[in-house]
């Protein structure tokens, strides 16, 4: 079995997160929708097309989490919420698809190499959803960042949350080095993933019983 070239680098792919982030937490969230491509610099080919997947499915994270903020203001009225909550389960539904494409392209990079090897052990969780716990992690070392350095915080605020900042840094230090690992032993042929569905039912009306009994007593409650 011939040995494959990488087109997966965890370094690459947290620096991308990282400068994602806080690129567009400057522009203002408006300005930085639709601008995924130009964002991705650098790099050639194959591993940009990655790259740009990457950015796409970390931007439905990023989208998320401010969508989620907003549920959390105090003084927001019930038809707010509920509004949020629809976003939120739409926002929740592309992330979860957007991982399962970044798993469906490195099988496909994959499969036109030979490999994974069946004969690999199989590991549990697949580079998308380690792809998306590394984004939730570079949200979460961004706002702890900001509350680590924030200017007239409560007394102890900053130093908890810088405490909570290396914390985080370490995790994602952890995590990156096993994404590496799992990359780098599927291209060895001793390891294989597959590509998980998450199979959300809350969105699809044919599945939820709270949408299609609705419908199916004319929308009485």
């Amino acid at each position: 079995m011939q040995r494959a070239s990488s087109i997966l680098t965890a370094g690459a792919i947290v620096d991308l997160h990282d400068e994602l982030t806080r690129r567009w937490h400057e522009r203002g969230e408006a300005a930085a929708r639709g601008s995924l491509g130009a964002d991705v610099a650098g790099g050639s080919g194959e591993v940009r097309v990655f790259l740009v997947r990457v950015a796409r499915q970390h931007r439905a994270n990023f989208d998320l989490w401010h969508i989620e903020d907003e549920a959390r203001a105090p003084g927001a009225s019930d038809a707010a919420v509920a509004d949020v909550k629809r976003r939120i389960d739409r926002s929740n539904q592309l992330r979860n698809d957007l991982a399962e494409e970044l798993d469906q392209a490195l099988m496909e990079w994959l499969s036109a190499r030979g490999l994974p090897n069946p004969e690999g052990s199989l590991h549990s969780e697949s580079p998308g959803l380690m792809i998306d716990r590394l984004s939730i992690q570079a949200l979460k070392i961004y706002h702890t960042r900001e509350e680590s350095e924030r200017a007239g915080a409560p007394e102890g605020h900053r130093e908890r949350n810088h405490e909570r900042l290396g914390i985080l840094e370490e995790q994602r230090r952890d995590l990156a080095h096993c994404l590496d690992t799992l990359w780098s032993e599927t291209l060895a042929g001793t390891r294989r993933f597959k590509v998980y569905r998450q199979l959300k039912m809350y969105n699809d009306p044919s599945l939820n019983p709270a949408i299609y009994g609705k419908a199916a007593n004319g929308g009485e409650g």
